[in-house]
């Protein structure tokens, strides 16, 4: 679209904190961007960035870091389609040659197979560097094709994406395989601070956590889930730092866990699909590389770190506005006095 015909939606935004986060990936106090119509998601962010301060800081860790995309190919039968499998399962390193021939930052990481009849289901993972990956992936994909379908003659080319991946869906193989990076938060809230800050107790949020989003999420029928507004801080998050916000789809499915530990609050967030990218599309907006420049997400890193110090401080905002939400639960009718108070 040529530039005179590119509109910018305004968003409000603010940013919130500082946030103390500590651990390998980042060890620092943080100041977020959040743009968002929902105003009250700013005060109550914000609000978990004071607790996480106060009680020492949000402890991170990445576990895994990968994008993917599954290939869909047809087999004149399942018989065939199943020998392709076993076939690909002998060439891991001519599959790796293939596909980090088609990006200096691609990585190979593996492929996984599902048959469904006589079609097979591809799954390619990549380490993407500082990207997202989501082009990096097709590119190998394609890549991976050509050979393929070049080795067995006998396959029918259906998709290069086939539902598999998953992209932008809910599904349990994410949360299973991972897309994206699978990042662990967690907190240790003394009991006074919960009372000065929270206005409530570890035990309430605790058996809030069991009966809501644990019970009620299963009784809901959510599938690899469970928490209270995840996308919330997600999207807010991925609108500042020019992320493709459909990614809160898979990014919101995730746990939380709680505990009371010698009186106080044990508090744990875990977001396996955290998608973001420090470079590619969107990130060339001044407004974007103002907000990955405040957050450090722009220096000379080994490669994927900027990416990876990104998806930290998206997960420990998280458990900031999760926690300050689960608390405000905790009390009858804070909820809707806030959103009164805030957005009439």
């Amino acid at each position: 679209m040529p530039e005179s015909m590119l509109n910018i939606a305004a968003i409000p935004m603010q940013t919130i904190g500082p946030v103390k986060i500590t651990g390998p990936v980042v060890n620092e106090e943080i100041m977020v961007p959040l743009a968002t119509f929902e105003t009250p998601l700013w005060p109550s962010t914000n609000r978990g960035a004071r607790v996480s301060v106060q009680s020492g800081g949000i402890r991170a860790v990445i576990t895994d870091d990968r994008m993917t995309r599954s290939v869909l190919v047809e087999a004149p039968d399942a018989e065939q389609a199943l020998a392709v499998k076993h076939f690909l399962q002998a060439q891991t390193e001519t599959i790796r040659s293939i596909i980090e021939s088609t990006s200096r930052y691609a990585r190979f990481i593996e492929v996984k197979c599902e048959n469904a009849a006589n079609l097979l289901y591809i799954r390619i993972a990549i380490n993407a560097g500082d990207a997202s990956g989501h082009n990096m992936t097709t590119k190998a994909a394609d890549a991976f094709l050509d050979w393929l379908l070049a080795e067995r003659p006998e396959l029918r080319y259906l998709s290069v994406s086939g539902n598999y991946c998953v992209d932008k869906k809910v599904s349990a193989v994410n949360g299973i395989l991972g897309r994206g990076k699978h990042v662990i938060t967690e907190l240790v809230v003394p009991e006074k601070l919960c009372r000065r800050y929270l206005k409530t107790t570890p035990e309430k949020i605790v058996e809030l956590n069991i009966k809501k989003n644990l019970l009620g999420t299963m009784l809901g029928g959510g599938i690899r889930t469970a928490n209270a507004h995840f996308a919330n801080i997600l999207l807010a998050f991925y609108l500042a730092t020019g992320q493709d916000a459909a990614n809160i789809i898979e990014g919101s499915q995730g746990t939380v866990h709680a505990e009371v530990r010698n009186g106080d609050l044990y508090f744990a967030a875990t977001l396996p699909n955290v998608i973001v990218g420090t470079v590619g599309n969107g990130k060339d907006l001044d407004f974007v590389r103002n907000n990955l420049q405040a957050l450090g997400c722009l220096e000379q890193r080994k490669a994927g770190g900027n990416a990876q110090r990104l998806a930290v401080i998206a997960a420990a905002a998280v458990l900031c506005g999760e926690l300050s939400l689960m608390a405000a639960l905790t009390n009858r009718g804070e909820l809707m006095r806030t959103h009164e108070k805030l957005e009439r």
